[in-house]
């Protein structure tokens, strides 16, 4: 199974303050949905950090969004070692496939595939 990026969810009361803080740091707005904000470095877009104030389609908000390559088969094998699922998968309005699983630690891991399996948020 293919990890392609790893994004720590920050709970935020206020992303667009986030968004103006880690922005002189040199990363730059990638998604905005209103409730969620990810922004990225230009020279490495895979480093991320994204800001939320709540999930809008999940009972909880992740801790740590994780992108695969197939969510599907991430989703059965969790599934066979037993472990807690916390958001059902499903396929999101904004073109994302998802899955909350709870980690060993009680941490909320996001899931996420993009295109043909879904992924973590749109992109701009």
């Amino acid at each position: 199974m293919s990890v392609r990026r790893v994004v720590p969810v920050l709970n935020s009361a206020s992303p667009a303050r986030n968004k103006e803080f880690y922005g002189l740091l040199g990363l730059e707005e990638v998604m905005d949905l209103g409730w969620i904000t990810t922004l990225a470095s230009p020279a490495n877009p895979t480093a991320q950090v994204s800001f939320m104030t709540r999930d809008e389609t999940a009972p909880v908000a992740p801790d740590v969004s994780i992108e695969v390559e197939d969510v599907d088969a991430v989703h059965a094998a969790v599934l066979a070692r037993g472990a807690e699922i916390v958001h059902p998968l499903c396929d999101e309005e904004w073109g994302v496939r998802r899955f909350f699983v709870r980690d060993p630690e009680g941490r909320v891991v996001n899931v996420v595939s993009h295109g043909s399996h879904g992924g973590h948020g749109s992109r701009r």
